[in-house]
């Protein structure tokens, strides 16, 4: 048997069995309340530098499938569960979750006391740890040292490391391809977006291009777009000081919409500051209140930074929703400038599709924004008939 170990900052340890790769990991630790969708949150690009405990105490029983990944790899430091199934029942499974972890290099632990460990966390906050794997004893005052001094996620540009490298229109994949023909021409800037997000944009009608996280708005704007997408990702946005430029530069040019990091980068760029949650929102099922129309929708969550709103007082801009577990900002707006945001996943993968009519949301504006151009156009075009 290969042991397993998952070694806190803090000196706490929690013994368990490997089902991934051997090896030593560093990340995050922070819990994810999903039920399912465990394929999906371990290729999220915004878990990058962290390692995701499942509070669902049985994971990997239907398996890994061709078409629920998120990117081109796994992104989770590593995987910590109560119980991992080694022998999955699925039609679409091509292989088990361990030998999916193990064929990408990346460390699963299986038999540790997830509520525990998960209690802890909400106790003491997200710490920072190292995952062990391997057929020797560790040295755990060590290894705990390593975790406590490493640089973890504040003020790193964690958005560099899963960013795209090249401009490229988004096709789908083989498995699930998306329509070419969309009517609206939309910039995704690449933090680490989700794949799913870019076939509901596709299948909402836009022709997509996805830009790296470094692309000026200078070269966004000579693409003509009709709008703008401002991806989600990993890590701490006050890092991310080339965005905060982009986006400042961006905002009442074009119609913005940002998931998740792009609603934190917005909330920068406007002048407010976003702050590091104590243990963030991670699962499938957090209630969110929109606003407007006090409706509640279950939502899927990924984040470990919250907009501080008192600190955009100053703009144009309105809470749209909020939390309902602990009544943090999770939408804003800016309708002069046509900007919307939000601090969660509409397009889920995994989780519920309450709130897919965001990007409905989005093509109004694009809708609103392409009417205003062709009325200016119109009226410039009469002038210059009448001074004929």
């Amino acid at each position: 048997m290969v042991k397993g170990y998952v070694i806190l900052e803090d000196g706490t340890v929690y013994k368990g069995k490997s089902f991934g790769a051997e090896g030593e990991a560093l990340g995050e630790v922070v819990f994810n309340t999903s039920l399912t969708g465990y394929q999906e949150i371990i290729t999220d690009p915004s878990y990058n530098r962290q390692a995701v405990v499942m509070t669902y105490p049985q994971i990997g029983n239907y398996g890994v499938n061709r078409e629920d990944v998120e990117s081109d790899r796994v992104h989770v430091e590593g995987l910590i569960v109560r119980e991992a199934c080694a022998y999955p029942s699925n039609f679409t499974a091509v292989m088990s979750l361990g030998e999916y972890l193990r064929q990408e290099g990346v460390v699963g632990i299986e038999k540790v006391d997830t509520r525990s460990l998960t209690r802890h966390i909400r106790e003491a906050g997200s710490m920072k740890a190292v995952l062990y794997a391997g057929t020797k004893e560790p040295d755990v005052a060590a290894l705990a040292k390593k975790a406590h001094e490493w640089e973890g996620l504040s003020g790193v540009d964690s958005v560099r490391e899963v960013t795209c490298s090249e401009p490229y229109v988004f096709t789908g994949t083989p498995e699930r391809p998306v329509p070419q023909d969309g009517k609206y021409n939309v910039v995704a800037i690449d933090y680490g977006v989700k794949s799913n997000i870019l076939r509901m944009l596709s299948r909402a009608g836009c022709r997509v291009t996805v830009v790296p996280a470094q692309t000026t708005a200078t070269e966004i704007l000579a693409m003509n777009p009709h709008g703008v997408f401002l991806s989600n990702g990993p890590g701490d946005p006050s890092a991310v000081t080339y965005a905060h430029t982009t986006i400042r530069e961006l905002i009442g040019t074009v119609p913005l919409f940002g998931i998740c990091l792009g609603h934190q980068l917005l909330t920068i760029a406007y002048g407010g500051a976003a702050y590091k949650l104590k243990f963030g929102h991670h699962g499938g099922n957090h209630p969110i209140q929109n606003r407007t129309t006090g409706s509640v929708e279950i939502t899927a969550q990924n984040h470990c930074y919250c907009t501080d709103m008192n600190s955009l007082s100053h703009t144009t801009v309105e809470e749209t929703h909020v939390n309902l577990n602990d009544e943090t900002c999770a939408g804003i707006r800016d309708r002069k400038n046509r900007v919307l945001a939000v601090q969660y996943h509409p397009e889920a993968s995994p989780g519920p599709h309450d709130s897919a009519y965001l990007f409905r949301e989005f093509i109004d504006m694009i809708n609103d924004y392409i009417s205003e151009k062709n009325k200016g156009f119109t009226e410039c075009q009469s002038v210059r008939i009448y001074t004929k």
